[in-house]
């Protein structure tokens, strides 16, 4: 609060709080925040999660508004960032300070990571344009003439997360690509316009291939994909296309169609070598129509799926090829349907957890010979009740 806590623009301050942020802990007698705002307000403002709120000479101060951090302080024009003014990280530290025009850097500034100066120059819009960069020892790492050259991106706590080329601002040409807080490489290859695009390499954390081939817009597009023990488990034909994936012992798994990196379209999956299914994916799983094979490739239902379950309408065969059942499943179970032995009907009804649970039973000559109510069985003689 301010020393003149009876101050009009700091009563109205208090109840366009209470309307528009009921979480902003302003409300209460914060005395930590009454220390740090020195200012005379005249004005305040509300930005998505921020206040900012500044005096008649232009100097303000803008905090976050679920726990009071001070994020920036400096010079405004109409509620936007212009002017010399210092922007902190959520622990306090510095992070940037420099010129502002309309709310973004604009012009000189320096940027700081855990308090060591990281790049010193000239920003536009919000981007580095002109200056050098520094690692955490002081040591001159890149120099950047109009936002191009090679260039080095930082953590917040120092760690390099990216090196190689930059055109516009944005990575394009060649670069690396490091895990959080190493110096392993996550993947080298071709940027265009700050994404993936054209030839390159993953690698898992401590460098074995992971995946080789070529990108577009930062998918996956043509190539190969390995375990760590650098077998073939999937191939890749134009990102959205067809694909074969492997097990670790170099066996196809599964080949169909793929779309945004997962399963979709029509595919077959394999188990040692044999077909186990064929059928429709979406999302990765199957869906739609599909059949299932036994070990001697029998086929063993056919059916609906939904979200890798037997779900609608489906039919069960014998190992002899016989219609064993006829129904709807419902979560992988049968729900509803006839169920035949020999090709003959021997019981038509509902079922619970694949259990016959409301129906009638048949005897090869078709007279029913028992009915169920709930699973309790009643008897039938000469198609008569008893």
């Amino acid at each position: 609060m301010l020393k003149n806590i009876k101050s009009v623009y700091f009563i109205k301050l208090l109840f366009s709080f209470v309307q528009e942020k009921n979480k902003l802990k302003i409300v209460k007698y914060n005395k930590s925040l009454q220390k740090n705002i020195n200012i005379n307000i005249i004005n305040y403002k509300f930005i998505s999660g921020r206040y900012i709120i500044y005096g008649s000479n232009g100097n303000g101060k803008e905090y976050n508004g679920e726990n009071d951090q001070l994020i920036f302080e400096g010079e405004y024009l109409n509620g936007e960032r212009n002017g010399i003014g210092k922007e902190y990280y959520y622990d306090g530290e510095l992070k940037f300070e420099g010129e502002y025009l309309n709310g973004k850097k604009n012009g000189k500034g320096k940027k700081f990571i855990i308090g060591k100066l990281f790049f010193e120059g000239e920003y536009l819009n919000n981007e580095k344009w002109i200056g050098k960069g520094y690692d955490e020892y002081g040591h001159e790492t890149y120099e950047m003439k109009k936002n191009d050259g090679m260039n080095k991106e930082y953590s917040m706590d120092a760690y390099i997360i990216f090196e190689g080329e930059f055109l516009n601002g944005k990575r394009n040409g060649k670069g690396k690509e490091y895990y959080d807080r190493s110096s392993y490489i996550k993947f080298e290859g071709d940027y265009i316009n700050g994404e993936r695009n054209g030839k390159g390499k993953e690698y898992y954390y401590h460098g074995e291939l992971k995946f080789e081939g070529e990108y577009l817009n930062n998918k996956k597009w043509e190539g190969k994909g390995y375990d760590k023990l650098n077998n073939i488990i999937y191939e890749l034909n134009q990102g959205n296309g067809f694909v074969k994936e492997y097990n670790k012992y170099g066996e196809l798994k599964f080949e169909g169609e793929y779309m945004v990196g997962l399963r979709n379209g029509k595919g077959k999956e394999y188990d040692d070598g044999k077909l186990e299914f064929e059928g429709e994916y979406i999302n990765g799983e199957r869906n739609g129509k599909g059949k299932e094979y036994d070990e001697d490739g029998n086929l063993k239902f056919e059916g609906e799926y939904i979200n890798g379950l037997r779900n609608g309408k489906g039919k069960e065969y014998d190992e002899d090829g016989n219609l064993k059942f006829e129904g709807e499943y419902l979560y992988d179970y049968k729900y509803k349907g006839k169920y035949y032995i020999n090709n003959k009907l021997e019981y038509e009804g509902e079922y619970l957890y694949n259990k016959k649970w409301n129906g009638k039973g048949y005897d090869e000559y078709g007279n029913i010979i028992y009915e169920l109510n709930n699973g309790i069985e009643g008897e039938y003689l000469n198609g008569e009740k008893i």
